[in-house]
């Protein structure tokens, strides 16, 4: 199959590529700079610019591109920057895809989202039905998925990855909890009451092939595993793994000085479950915290 992937370069998109490369699958990566590839073709989404032949005929186009929430404290001109990443992808392609003639458009698209989409939970779980909740990620969430409308209107298979938290030693939220556990100067956040929808990177990978081939599934798709853990159970489970202490609470208002804004978001409550993956037969490889974290570390000890 061709599969036109953009956000290609970032942590999620370089494993999807190589996964899906491995699968025998052409892969062609969208970039913003010139293309200096064979595989790359450029586009600018920030001026909403892609040929829509680029997506021609492609069996699939996966939009994964979209800043590191992560990267910095959340001031005004980095909120925008978040959102116009997400959406002007999003819109871009979107828009690209209906302007093809009917039968040379992707079979599907599966574009990016968040569990942010459900703004805080406390304990009352939730899968794909529940509404948008409230704050700044919920709010995003909202707008990145009303730009795939021009798609799902030209009949196009439009599936929302609300993406959880994917583990890795590589990158997202594990790499950087790493050396403090590894110090023993580690612990819960908060009260450690907050719910963490977890996934591990194969069943994140795997749940994408899945979605890929699965012709009948549109819509929200909550991408996260089938059993999230409170911020004190996480902790607690990834000292073990580490055999490192963790009597080190860092208190919520240390996390408001250091974050900003941003500490709004690590100390929210997602009880978030896989609704659509379980109805449809998914099957997890890591359907429990500990084999998650255990194949994380494993892969990064080679």
């Amino acid at each position: 199959m061709r599969i036109v992937i953009a956000g290609a370069s970032g942590w999620l998109g370089t494993r999807l590529t190589d996964r899906l490369r491995a699968a025998d699958h052409d892969v062609v990566r969208l970039v913003r700079r010139p293309a200096g590839a064979p595989d790359e073709v450029r586009w600018d989404p920030a001026a909403g610019q892609l040929d829509p032949a680029t997506l021609s005929g492609a069996g699939a186009v996966v939009n994964l591109a979209g800043a590191n929430i992560g990267d910095r404290r959340w001031t005004h001109g980095f909120k925008e920057l978040l959102r116009a990443s997400r959406v002007d992808s999003t819109a871009t392609l979107a828009r690209a895809i209906a302007a093809l003639p009917a039968g040379e458009r992707p079979g599907a698209l599966l574009n990016g989202s968040a569990i942010g989409w459900y703004g805080d939970t406390g304990d009352r779980p939730v899968e794909e039905d529940a509404p948008a909740g409230d704050g700044f990620m919920a709010d995003l969430c909202r707008v990145w998925e009303a730009a795939t409308a021009p798609a799902e209107q030209a009949g196009v298979r439009v599936v929302r990855l609300r993406i959880g938290l994917p583990l890795d030693a590589s990158g997202g939220l594990l790499k950087p909890q790493l050396l403090p556990y590894r110090l023993g100067i580690a612990g819960k956040f908060g009260s450690g009451r907050q719910w963490i929808p977890w996934i591990s990177m194969a069943d994140w990978l795997a749940a994408m092939t899945f979605l890929l081939d699965r012709a009948d599934i549109a819509g929200p798709v909550n991408v996260v595993g089938p059993a999230p853990v409170t911020n004190a159970e996480f902790t607690r489970e990834l000292g073990r793994a580490l055999h490192r202490p963790t009597v080190m609470p860092v208190p919520g208002i240390a996390l408001r000085t250091l974050l900003g804004e941003l500490s709004v978001e690590t100390l929210r409550s997602l009880r978030v479950l896989p609704g659509v993956l379980n109805r449809a037969g998914f099957e997890y490889r890591h359907p429990d915290l500990a084999g998650a974290l255990g194949a994380a570390l494993a892969t990064r000890h080679g």
